[in-house]
């Protein structure tokens, strides 16, 4: 049983305590069958007449009972899955209670599965309302109230708030609270119970929230008291960068890289997140810090997930810095032995920036003097990797950056331990994006558009979700579709670009878009990120329904980079699920990433949204984060106020919500 338990996260009586319903069920009363008509479940006390065993349509036990009320309703019982003992509860003249919804069958009343119990004899109704609580195989619920029940008797229900704090944010005692979510009394609405709005639910939340807060606070001042170089520089190269540039910084990218370097002169490390929409110039802000490390004296690194976004990065911060003396090093793990050494010697020696994908942190990468750690689409890469670069180092400053925007209430939740930068404006020249959604029928108007759009000198992406056919997917190809617009499209050039191509034919492909020579390029997502050709001025979507929002948005501003207007097909395939439909209507009536972010979040919940960043990060069971922004707030106020005033109050409260399976983040 108990590793049954632990499967659910059940380890101690707290986490017993903690477990809270589901939702509830009403055995407080007994419906007669003659009641009618039958919309909710409801519990029914039968006489068996017969139980029999029926071999068609399907192997089923079958229970005739008539209603214990005396009246001459009859109800059938059906169990398509029983054991065999099952059929001698149910022996002639046996009196039932059984739990359901009551249907009209073909013989008229029955029940399908419901939940049942032989009745002793004056055996009393339940006092309040059953609950039902989260299980898996082999733990049932009726064990889970018992273990439940005992916590609640000899558990420490103690408040680990104090009266003056639960007056302040009007919430109720917890022991009150806990017992009632656990045994709500008869007669007590459902309906607040099950959409989590009772007040009783907002005390468990505001402590779930207070726990989430407390841990991610903590981290962050105990790497506060840690130490880390102190990179200070006049801002001499920064500026020469910057003077060669053929553009100026906007508002956001200088207020973006004051707080940085601020940060990068301070004896403690850095740990900021860098977001901002696509197109809002993270690059050159990531440049700008770079240059402060390298003038310091120190070294800097730049991660990225897939090879095509760290050559991207590698290729343009090289023909930036280079020309002012600055030695750039590139390591990814294509490269050939006598490369790699190369570039693994530099790093340990005189390379100022080093650029590359996971191989940065693989064992044998030696840097001479790491400073400042640069990770891209930090949301791709899990905890340990983030922390393997910094171990690269002497707890060198971290910046991350996301162009997956995060909405408020998730920065505030899951990213509590951060400081966060946003880049809130675009710079000018970026035009508008059109964006239409194309049914696949019509897919020989795309061909032509594509065929008018490259005849006025522009270039055109053509994105698919798979490289080769699935059996459990049957979605247009990235292969396929290269071979049937080289037979739609023999006048142009067409190219293809795919995550299972070499890492040189990659870039020789990329380098002929970019060159203009491909005139099409049909590719996988490898290009969702990264990828900067102005002269692009069309972005197709294969399949755009199987898609999630983030990546349609990201795929979507690979496109409008240059002076010609541009636009996106979004080609799909019914019929369309009520997700897949919802998707595809955001992204079509929205171009604000932080808006497109916020309705994602509503639709995935923040498990899928922060993906690896889960990791060590206290998992919300019961606040909801846009339902309860306000308990955030109040949450995140009163864990800075207890961890300067009262931290053996904040001890209590994590103890109880978190117990030893706390993880303090380190990345």
């Amino acid at each position: 049983m108990k590793k049954k338990l632990a499967k659910i996260g059940l380890h101690t009586e707290a986490d017993l305590l903690l477990h809270l319903p589901l939702r509830y069920e009403d055995e407080t009363r007994i419906v007669t069958l003659g009641r009618g008509p039958w919309a909710d479940a409801v519990q029914v006390e039968v006489i068996v007449r017969s139980a029999e065993i029926q071999m068609r349509p399907r192997r089923q036990l079958v229970v005739h009972a008539t209603d214990a009320s005396g009246s001459e309703h009859e109800l059938t019982l059906r169990f398509f899955s029983f054991y065999p003992n099952q059929q001698a509860v149910f022996a002639p003249g046996a009196k039932i209670r059984a739990f359901g919804e009551v249907r009209h069958g073909f013989f008229g009343l029955e029940m399908v599965h419901p939940r049942f119990h032989a009745v002793a004899e004056d055996e009393p109704l339940p006092e309040g309302l059953t609950p039902i609580y989260p299980t898996t195989a082999g733990v049932s619920n009726n064990a889970l109230r018992k273990l439940i029940g005992n916590a609640l008797k000899y558990g420490d229900l103690a408040d680990t708030l104090s009266e003056a704090l639960r007056a302040q944010f009007e919430l109720p005692e917890f022991a009150r609270c806990l017992r009632f979510l656990h045994a709500p009394p008869a007669g007590t609405p459902q309906l607040p119970l099950e959409n989590r709005g009772h007040p009783a639910w907002r005390r468990m939340k505001f402590d779930e929230v207070l726990a989430q807060q407390l841990s991610l606070r903590r981290a962050y001042l105990a790497r506060r008291e840690q130490g880390a170089p102190v990179l200070q520089a006049e801002g001499l190269l920064a500026g020469r960068l910057l003077a060669q540039l053929p553009f100026g910084l906007t508002g956001a990218q200088r207020r973006a890289v004051e707080e940085i370097l601020r940060d990068l002169a301070a004896p403690h490390p850095m740990q900021r997140l860098l977001q901002g929409d696509v197109g809002a110039g993270k690059t050159i802000v990531a440049a700008l810090a770079a240059c402060q490390a390298i003038e310091a004296g120190w070294q800097a690194a730049f991660m990225a997930p897939t090879e095509i976004l760290a050559e991207q990065h590698y290729l343009k911060l090289r023909a930036w810095l280079e020309p002012l003396g600055v030695r750039v090093a590139w390591l990814s793990g294509s490269l050939k032995s006598k490369a790699k050494r190369e570039q693994l010697a530099a790093t340990a020696a005189e390379a100022q920036l080093v650029v590359g994908t996971h191989a940065l942190i693989q064992d044998g990468v030696d840097f001479a003097k790491l400073g400042l750690a640069i990770v891209d689409e930090q949301h791709r890469f899990g905890v340990a990797q983030r922390l393997a670069l910094r171990n690269k180092g002497n707890n060198p400053h971290q910046l991350m950056m996301s162009a997956t925007p995060i909405p408020r209430t998730l920065a505030m939740s899951y990213y509590a331990d951060l400081d966060v930068t946003v880049l809130d404006e675009l710079p000018p020249g970026r035009t508008p994006i059109r964006t239409r959604l194309v049914a696949d029928s019509r897919r020989d108007d795309v061909v032509a558009f594509v065929r008018k759009l490259v005849a006025e000198g522009r270039q055109a992406y053509w994105v698919c979700p798979l490289i080769e056919e699935s059996e459990t997917l049957q979605l247009q190809t990235a292969e396929e579709t290269y071979a049937q617009l080289l037979a739609d499209l023999p006048e142009l050039t067409v190219g293809l670009v795919h995550g299972r191509l070499k890492a040189a034919e990659k870039q020789a492909v990329m380098a002929a878009f970019a060159a203009g020579e491909i005139q099409v390029l049909v590719a996988t997502t490898v290009i969702e990120v990264g990828v900067d050709v102005p002269n692009a001025s069309l972005m197709v979507i294969e399949h755009a329904e199987r898609f999630g929002l983030s990546q349609l948005h990201q795929l979507r501003g690979r496109v409008g980079r240059g002076q010609y207007e541009s636009s996106c097909v979004l080609i799909y395939a019914g019929p369309l699920g009520e997700i897949a439909r919802q998707r595809l209507k955001i992204i079509f009536e929205h171009t604000d990433g932080f808006e497109i972010a916020r309705q994602d979040l509503q639709l995935r919940g923040p498990g899928e949204f922060v993906g690896s960043r889960q990791s060590g990060v206290p998992l919300l069971r019961y606040a909801d984060l846009e339902a309860d922004a306000d308990l955030i707030e109040a949450a995140r106020e009163l864990a800075e106020n207890l961890l300067r005033d009262d931290l053996a109050a904040a001890e209590r409260h994590l103890r109880r919500w978190l117990g030893t399976r706390e993880e303090l983040l380190k990345s």
